[in-house]
């Protein structure tokens, strides 16, 4: 069975990396909302996640979250607790991705723009 990588696109600096992925053997699904990539989670168990950031400045996430990704990583622990997960990230907001990571175990960090080697770094490492 081939190994799934989920690709959740909030950002239009995420990249499209399909063609690494598939060198890699990785059957790539895509997302453009949260909500998708939670129902997919429930059929499917990815082995690997790469999503945008977006810090959840003052209350844009009911105050109770730190980005965006902290629902969708919730249901991830519960339905796929192995796969390594991949933030894509502004310069701007690198900074708060500590806050991410002491709530769920991340694989990586990239910065925008991403290049394809530091992509592949990560899903080989």
């Amino acid at each position: 069975m081939p190994k799934t990588i989920f690709s959740i696109i909030e950002s239009p600096s995420h990249p499209v990396l399909t063609s690494l992925y598939a060198e890699c053997g990785l059957e790539e699904q895509r997302f453009t909302s949260m909500r998708k990539a939670i129902s997919a989670l429930k059929k499917t168990k990815p082995d690997f996640v790469v999503a945008d950031f977006i810090y959840g400045y003052g209350n844009n996430y009911a105050g109770v979250n730190v980005s965006n990704l902290d629902v969708f990583l919730y249901s991830l622990q519960k339905y796929a607790p192995d796969a390594k997960v991949i933030a894509l990230v502004s310069k701007q907001e690198q900074s708060f991705v500590s806050k991410l990571a002491e709530l769920f175990p991340l694989h990586g960090t990239l910065l925008y723009p991403v290049t394809r080697e530091q992509m592949q770094q990560l899903i080989d490492g």
